[in-house]
């Protein structure tokens, strides 16, 4: 037996593999890491993957017992319904006179470009005390602070979510960049964080493109790596442990 051989097979012998990265096989397919898939989701009403929708139904559970009623905004997003949200944002900018550079800055404060959102992954939820009566637009920041009707949800899942594994990816940490805080929007960390790392490993620039995508033309590989850094990475340190 040559040196190489005997390496290989003695080392696999205690469980110890010489190339890890060779062996070792992706637990989530491209298409579902960019919301092109279809993945089982718990049902439809709670549209998130079967075991975040059990941890969600316990904290939910959890929460009514202090008079909070977690209701979900948004859920499991697909990639064609990102991409129609980002339509009808760079159409209307445009509209308002927006450059295509500023166009785009404006859609990235809130919204993500298709293929990249969390949301694609049915691990992620936006939230709302259900108890409270709907005005609006319900996702505002300014509804889950000071005395806003949300503001009591958010001071119990401030304590609480983290004990079921829901962190909030966009903080108020003034250091953190990319998307503006989301004080409504939680993250189900024991899956997210393994589905992220391996999204890290795509091109984004080969995958992203995609016909009908209004000012793709102006996504160029420095904004794609700037848009990677900032807004992709800006979350939350423990959604960033690997």
């Amino acid at each position: 037996m040559n040196r190489k051989s005997f390496l290989t097979t003695s080392l696999s012998l205690i469980g110890i593999s010489i190339w890890p990265e060779a062996q070792q096989k992706k637990k989530y397919s491209t298409s579902i890491l960019l919301g092109k898939g279809k993945p089982e989701l718990y049902n439809s009403d709670i549209p998130l993957l079967k075991p975040v929708g059990v941890a969600y139904l316990e904290m939910q559970k959890a929460a009514n017992k202090e008079g909070i009623i977690l209701e979900i905004v948004s859920a499991y997003r697909s990639f064609d319904r990102q991409k129609s949200i980002w339509n009808r944002k760079y159409i209307r900018n445009k509209k308002k006179g927006l450059s295509p550079e500023e166009n785009i800055n404006k859609i990235i404060e809130y919204s993500t470009l298709p293929g990249t959102s969390r949301h694609h992954w049915g691990t992620d939820v936006d939230l709302i005390d259900g108890s409270k009566v709907r005005e609006g637009d319900v996702l505002l920041t300014d509804k889950f602070l000071g005395q806003g009707p949300y503001a009591k949800m958010k001071k119990w899942m401030d304590k609480n979510a983290a004990n079921f594994g829901f962190i909030r990816p966009y903080t108020a940490d003034e250091n953190r960049k990319g998307f503006y805080y989301e004080p409504w929007h939680y993250s189900y960390a024991p899956i997210a964080t393994p589905m992220l790392k391996e999204y890290l490993a795509l091109n984004l620039k080969t995958l992203l493109s995609t016909p009908d995508l209004e000012g793709s033309e102006y996504l160029s590989s420095n904004f794609l790596t700037k848009y990677r850094k900032e807004n992709i990475l800006g979350i939350a340190k423990e959604l960033k442990r690997f």
